[in-house]
């Protein structure tokens, strides 16, 4: 796949009833000429990186999808009745599980809650160091 590269800066977010319009400034020098010459309308495969302040890219951390990925895997409730002694026997357990560990009321909440990112990110280390060490 051939792909655009430039750099942009956000500058708008809106909504509107087809979904979200996000706008982009672009320096007249980085601006590249296919894009200026597609009619408007075309689609795109878009692939974004914030850039640091030391010009890499952020790093993002998906832990709503990786809390549910954890939930319906059977080795993690293991874990989660072997290492911290509770009761878990299904997804739903383990999402209760990991609702009182990281003192949430819901996943999404790993999205903003800073200290429940920490005890989520501290619970997922602790896993998969249990992961390696344990002979299955």
């Amino acid at each position: 796949m051939n792909a655009l590269q430039f750099e942009a800066v956000k500058i708008a977010l809106k909504q509107d009833k087809t979904g979200f319009v996000l706008t982009l400034n672009i320096h007249p020098d980085e601006i590249p000429d296919e894009l200026m010459r597609d009619f408007v309308g075309a689609r795109y495969g878009v692939a974004m990186a914030r850039i640091e302040d030391n010009e890499t890219a952020k790093h993002y951390d998906n832990r709503v999808k990786k809390a549910g990925i954890l939930c319906r895997s059977q080795q993690f409730q293991l874990w989660l009745k072997k290492e911290n002694e509770l009761t878990v026997s299904s997804e739903d357990d383990a999402v209760d599980a990991i609702h009182r560990i990281c003192g949430i009321n819901s996943r999404t909440e790993l999205n903003g809650n800073k200290d429940a990112q920490q005890k989520f990110d501290e619970m997922v280390n602790d896993y998969e160091q249990w992961i390696e060490e344990e002979p299955f």
